[in-house]
């Protein structure tokens, strides 16, 4: 689990380590006018503007097909190749004059960009034995972010990207285990890069494509294009419940134990996915059925935020694959949507209007504002004696559209909002209960929120236990 008050050390830390320099004012366009030379390269092309800019700075002249392949993936070599001509153009107003200095016959086309980046001491040898393969866009930031003198990646957005990377809820994917780390943060301090989503994910794990590659490379060439992440710290307006997933989790195929399933069950709702296909390379027997069923419960139970409580399965007899998908009480697909979508809405309603009020306040600890959360919760909710089986008291929804609960929608309208706020966390179960165990201020914390709402005003005795307290209060 990621510690936030390292995170938010390690943050500050790469904010510092960037001197600001004078203002660069970015490279000429030495090449001809773009008139649609590239056949897939149209005025509604969606990287038609990012491209034509590319062709007038003579830093691509396209395929040999006449194309510039917008969606194909780029190699690591490639990469090297955008690099050195972007390099060489700034140093010596000519993308091709620095590498050419390295050119000798029989050489793979990359070599002499990279030679060149090397002679600079902008790359090394860490990418030796990749060059013919897919560059990931974590590999990408690395060799763009020295492709250019230091001046030219000034820090403009330091000190909001550092605050909001700090808080969990943006570039949750970019950690200090994500390889290239400091290169990706580098490109969204500087305003390079803002990430795919609200969230600013920038799935430094996936190819990159030479659209994307050609947004990123104005960017870099004009500083003008360059603007700041539409992130607002104290708003979850755009918050998703998928995003409230934090880390990475692999989607893996054919899960054999209960840690890979899972894995694939997060990557699922991550993405805001409510089905998933698991294949095999092995017939499944009934008890294999029955393993996958048990432990998808067991998963779906761990995120009670994501307002699945139950899940379905269909498969062959001997097939080799099933389909899993995620299920709400008695709800149809279409309801469960409803549910969800006012769920969340509720949430940031709620989390906002704490900030807004002053009850969420700058400077506080993740202690702090969990114990602001869980007294709401104990302010604004009911234990619902009578509920049924199927009744939306098992869920958040039911915290904020009618204050009565039992122990799951308890726990999923607090998850929810430490969710809101950053805070990772997810549930923890017996055969009768379920409460929160949250990482606050890097320290793991159990938090009963249920049995902590009680008819005196909120028993604290119940907030932050250790995991022995825990224990003691309800086996698991």
């Amino acid at each position: 689990m990621r510690k936030r008050v390292l995170a938010l050390a390690l943050a500050l830390t790469l904010l510092l380590s960037v001197p600001v320099s004078a203002a660069w004012s970015g490279l000429p366009r030495t090449g001809a006018a773009y008139t649609g030379q590239l056949s897939d390269v149209t005025k509604d092309s969606r990287f038609y503007e990012n491209i034509a800019a590319l062709w007038e700075y003579g830093l691509t002249v396209g395929k040999a097909d006449g194309s510039f392949g917008v969606k194909d993936n780029l190699t690591v070599g490639q990469t090297v190749i955008f690099a050195g001509r972007l390099r060489s153009l700034s140093q010596t107003g000519d993308p091709e004059k620095g590498p050419a200095a390295y050119r000798k016959d029989g050489q793979a086309a990359y070599e002499p960009y990279l030679l060149y980046l090397q002679g600079l001491k902008a790359l090394g040898d860490e990418l030796s034995g990749t060059y013919a393969q897919a560059a990931t866009r974590a590999a990408a930031a690395h060799i763009l972010a020295s492709a250019l003198p230091e001046e030219a990646l000034a820090p403009t957005y330091g000190t909001l990207v550092a605050e909001c990377y700090a808080t969990g809820r943006f570039i949750p994917d970019v950690t200090e285990y994500t390889e290239y780390q400091q290169d990706i943060l580098r490109l969204y301090r500087a305003g390079v890069v803002k990430g795919s989503d609200a969230q600013g994910r920038y799935y430094p794990a996936s190819p990159i494509s030479r659209g994307a590659m050609a947004a990123i490379l104005t960017r870099l060439a004009d500083p003008s294009l360059r603007s700041a992440p539409d992130w607002k710290l104290h708003s979850a307006k755009d918050a998703t419940l998928g995003g409230l997933i934090q880390g990475t989790h692999p989607y893996i195929a054919g899960p054999e134990t209960a840690e890979a399933l899972q894995s694939a069950i997060l990557n699922t709702l991550q993405q805001g996915k409510n089905s998933l296909t698991l294949r095999f390379d092995r017939s499944l027997s009934d008890a294999d059925i029955d393993w996958l069923l048990g432990e998808s419960v067991n998963a779906v139970r761990l995120r009670p935020e994501q307002c699945y409580n139950g899940v379905s399965c269909s498969y062959s007899p001997g097939g080799r694959s099933v389909d899993l998908r995620f299920t709400a009480l008695d709800l149809s697909e279409s309801e469960a949507a409803k549910l969800r979508a006012e769920f969340l809405a509720d949430g940031i309603a709620v989390h906002d209007r704490l900030w807004a009020e002053g009850k969420l306040q700058e400077g506080m600890t993740e202690k702090e504002k969990a114990l602001v959360l869980f007294d709401w919760i104990c302010a604004n909710c009911a234990y619902d004696a009578g509920c049924d089986y199927d009744s939306r008291s098992h869920t958040g929804w039911s915290v904020f559209r009618k204050g009565l609960a039992v122990c799951d929608g308890y726990t999923a309208a607090y998850n929810l909002l430490l969710g809101l706020e950053g805070i990772d966390c997810r549930s923890q179960v017996n055969p009768d209960h379920m409460w929160t165990v949250a990482t606050l201020d890097g320290t793991e914390y159990h938090i009963d929120v249920t049995w902590g709402d009680q008819s005196y005003g909120p028993d604290h005795s119940c907030f932050a236990m250790t995991e022995r307290e825990s224990y003691a209060m309800h086996a698991w």
